[in-house]
């Protein structure tokens, strides 16, 4: 009787750890799951601060018309009346 208490003993620690190790709850799952949450907490930081850049941005452009002529002189090549435009090609690209 006494070794097959020890035994049903056995087996069932044995069962506890394989759910402990191996389980859907198991430890290595808890751990991978951390990790994702540090990752993705990461991501939101960065994804944070690119918000608060371009919302300056944003900012930026309702509030002021040098900014957008300075973005359409850059982006666009618009000209001021009475300028000149010029452009260098590079002969190399040829």
């Amino acid at each position: 009787m006494y070794q097959l208490m020890c035994g049903a003993l056995v087996v069932l620690i044995l069962m506890l750890q394989a759910r402990l190790w191996l389980g859907e709850a198991s430890i290595t799952h808890i751990w991978r799951l951390q990790d994702e949450i540090e990752e993705q907490t990461f991501e939101n930081d960065r994804l944070k601060d690119r918000n608060q850049v371009l919302e300056a941005e944003v900012l930026d452009l309702k509030s002021g018309l040098e900014s957008i002529e300075e973005r359409a002189r850059s982006e666009l090549g618009m000209i001021k009346e009475g300028e000149t435009f010029y452009l260098l090609v590079d002969d190399k690209k040829k």
